[in-house]
């Protein structure tokens, strides 16, 4: 069962046009509210980056005919989850779309010992409506600014959203960001930005390769670079409060061979061994 991300798009598309007209802007978008009555004690909760949405729901659809078991799922910016986590939310599994915010996690107590692994990675892409005709080469000093126009770079939270963090510091390497900063219409979370790109309410977009094929409405422009940003890695890792005695068997499950066929068709690049 998949609790939060999907649920919001229909106000989120109003919250857009609202706020389309200041620079940069800030998209806001829901957060799952995690009440603690929200998630049976004896249900797995993985609580998981937006940006896994898809193919996480087909590999827990494939845990629970495996095993007879059902997981809950809860999808959002790395960064909103992490704060739930810290606020008691009652997540079993937690995936991030960065290392920081699981760095955060495991600083303060909140994983497992030795349950951390570095599970997936993946790549940013410049997105635009799938029924535009732009084209560019993602090189130093490429005119990005020229291709907006009087439109808007779609992009998550430059500050806390993975991905956003992983396009600005790409723009920036790439001695992009100074001419577009003023450009930006920040979401806070990845989807939400793919959105924007989707609706046609911002030309272009900033998001994962993984993003860009389950969305009809947007095409890939062109990768970035993978030297001008930081590696995009995927942690996963057990929260420490968790009670749930199948937890570790669900990250085992996240590395299967068949969970690693699943995550390679989607585009992400597997990390480690599978078992």
């Amino acid at each position: 069962m998949v609790v939060g991300f999907g649920m919001f798009r229909r106000c989120n598309a109003i919250v857009v046009a609202a706020f389309m007209v200041l620079a940069p802007v800030f998209v806001p978008v829901l957060a799952p509210v995690l009440a603690k009555s929200a998630f049976a004690a004896d249900s797995l909760t993985v609580f998981a980056a937006a940006s896994l949405k898809e193919t996480l729901g087909q590999i827990a659809d494939d845990w629970t005919k495996d095993t007879g078991k059902p997981v809950k799922l809860s999808f959002a910016a790395s960064s909103a989850l992490a704060k739930q986590i810290d606020e008691g939310a009652p997540a079993d599994v937690f995936i991030s779309a960065d290392l920081n915010w699981m760095d955060h996690l495991q600083k303060g107590g909140q994983l497992v010992d030795d349950s951390r692994v570095n599970l997936l990675g993946n790549r940013i892409v410049l997105v635009e409506a799938a029924n535009a005709a732009a084209t560019t080469q993602i090189k130093p000093d490429f005119d990005l600014a020229g291709l907006l126009g009087t439109g808007r770079l779609a992009m998550g939270n430059v500050a806390s959203v993975p991905a956003g963090i992983y396009g600005k510091a790409a723009l920036t390497s790439l001695g992009v960001w100074d001419s577009v900063k003023d450009k930006i219409a920040q979401a806070d979370n990845v989807r939400a930005a793919l959105l924007l790109v989707s609706r046609q309410e911002a030309p272009f977009g900033i998001v994962y390769e993984t993003d860009a094929k389950v969305d009809p409405g947007v095409k890939i422009v062109d990768r970035f670079p993978e030297s001008s940003h930081p590696a995009i890695i995927y942690p996963a890792a057990v929260v420490k409060t968790s009670k749930n005695p199948d937890a570790k068997a669900f990250l085992d499950y996240l590395q299967s061979k068949k969970a690693a066929q699943i995550f390679n068709q989607a585009g992400f690049t597997v990390l480690g061994k599978t078992q």
